[in-house]
């Protein structure tokens, strides 16, 4: 565990002498505890980059893998694919299936060898699956599905590409660097769909926010230690938590804008974001097929297989259940499907896509015993409420951004395309159906209901 800084000590001491005894304390320090895969230097993200390549024993997957950036694969459907190309993209998906079937037992005891199996298998699956032509069955070749499952098994992740395979666990440094914590401008991306500069500065923008939400995990810490003092100089220090808390999310929707000074918004809706896609939204709605899942019992079918999608951010679901906006943006009516279903709520869902270290943290926050919006509420005292109502109106106006980007990005492209298929006497069925995201998401109708339902989570004086 990383040393717990001196002034946990001090509130420790502090509430000894409230109470008499620490032994009852709600273990605080825990949430930059290497338990959790936490640190508190990088919070969700590696201190250091995570490795290039696995051992030599796997390195026929590393091969694939480089073979599909290097021959510059395209997307199956893409608009006026050559026959070249698609040669060349069933070249590479038969030396695929030709693949050894690779035992994982060996890399069973590392953590971030399994990470990087899934990185590189689940990115090879995707270049394979969408390279296809959009009238083709999908079928996963047995030498990924295989060792892929196992691996899932013991990473508890679905076999499908995630945000942290896109953004936690795939970047580097430019150049070497002997300071504690990566420079937000010293970062680069290792892997690419497309090697374009717009799909790294996509993943980066990510990558930046999570490191400048370092900070607001250490407000929370420091917030909670003084949660369970509880005098009046606690509820003031806690008010001024709050307020660079508001601070720092206002900085989180200032560099998710950063995301227009380097991604094209056309480049990204045609280009990349279409190999994000998971089964639930793959457009012509082909199942997944894979190859060798009745070779072992325990294999199951997964119940669902979303895209990488920022609804996987531990960063920000950690925010919501701070501060108590999950019980409002986490609803069982935000389903993702435009309506109550039997499905969980959507960004519950999104959390069986986080690495399973980061599940248990947000389990651990959300199991708090005094939670600081009943706090807020039972205070009565007027500079805390509204610290507490300005730092969820500063994560409102996240969000508020997050909408604009996403319509730049996803919503105005997808209503271009559709407009240009009608024009060439092809109604498009985006332009008769509501626009999904990676995630199978009713896209605008979901994100401005998390918002709205956000804003709800101001308390009333």
């Amino acid at each position: 565990m990383d040393a717990i800084p001196p002034d946990h000590f001090l509130a420790l001491s502090r509430l000894d002498g409230l109470l008499g005894s620490s032994e009852s304390v709600y273990d605080t320090s825990t949430l930059a505890a290497h338990d959790f895969d936490v640190d508190n230097r990088t919070g969700f993200m590696p201190p250091q980059a995570p490795p290039a390549r696995l051992p030599a024993n796997w390195e026929p997957w590393e091969l694939a893998l480089d073979a599909a950036i290097a021959e510059s694969l395209q997307l199956g459907d893409k608009s006026g694919i050559t026959q070249a190309e698609m040669s060349r993209s069933e070249s590479w998906r038969r030396r695929v299936r030709e693949l050894p079937v690779l035992p994982v037992s060996g890399m069973i005891r590392s953590e971030t060898d399994l990470r990087r199996a899934h990185l590189v298998l689940a990115w090879t699956m995707h270049f394979y699956i969408h390279s296809l032509p959009p009238d083709e069955r999908v079928v996963v070749p047995a030498p990924i599905t295989i060792p892929l499952f196992h691996i899932c098994a013991q990473l508890q992740l679905p076999p499908v590409l995630t945000y942290s395979d896109t953004v936690l666990y795939n970047w580097t440094l430019k150049t070497p660097s002997q300071k504690p914590t990566p420079a937000l401008d010293n970062l680069q991306s290792r892997t690419l769909f497309t090697g374009t500069n717009d799909e790294q500065e996509f993943y980066l923008t990510s990558a930046r926010m999570e490191l400048r939400g370092v900070e607001a995990l250490e407000l929370m810490r420091s917030t909670m230690d003084e949660a369970f003092v509880g005098d009046d100089l606690a509820m003031r220090r806690i008010a001024t938590f709050l307020g660079r808390l508001a601070t720092v999310i206002d900085d989180l929707k200032a560099l998710i804008a950063t995301v227009r000074d380097g991604c094209d918004t056309t480049v990204f809706y045609t280009e990349i974001r279409p190999w994000f896609r998971g089964a639930d939204s793959d457009p012509a709605k082909r199942k997944w097929e894979f190859e060798g899942l009745d070779m072992d019992p325990s294999f199951v079918y997964p119940p669902e297989l979303s895209g990488p999608s920022a609804g996987q951010s531990s960063l920000i679901h950690a925010l919501d259940m701070f501060l108590g906006v999950d019980e409002f943006s986490h609803g069982a009516a935000l389903t993702g499907g435009g309506g109550p279903t039997k499905k969980s709520p959507f960004l519950v869902r999104m959390q069986l896509y986080m690495p399973r270290h980061h599940r248990n943290f947000l389990n651990h926050l959300a199991a708090n015993p005094r939670p600081l919006r009943e706090i807020v509420m039972g205070a009565g005292d007027v500079a805390l409420l509204g610290a507490y109502n300005d730092a969820v109106g500063a994560l409102k106006r996240f969000r508020d951004y997050h909408i604009t980007i996403v319509t730049s990005y996803i919503i105005q492209p997808a209503r271009r395309a559709a407009a240009m298929k009608a024009s060439e006497g092809n109604p498009g069925v985006e332009a008769e159906a509501p626009l999904k995201g990676t995630g199978g998401t009713e896209l605008a109708k979901f994100l401005k209901a998390v918002r709205d339902r956000t804003a709800a989570a101001v308390i009333e004086s």
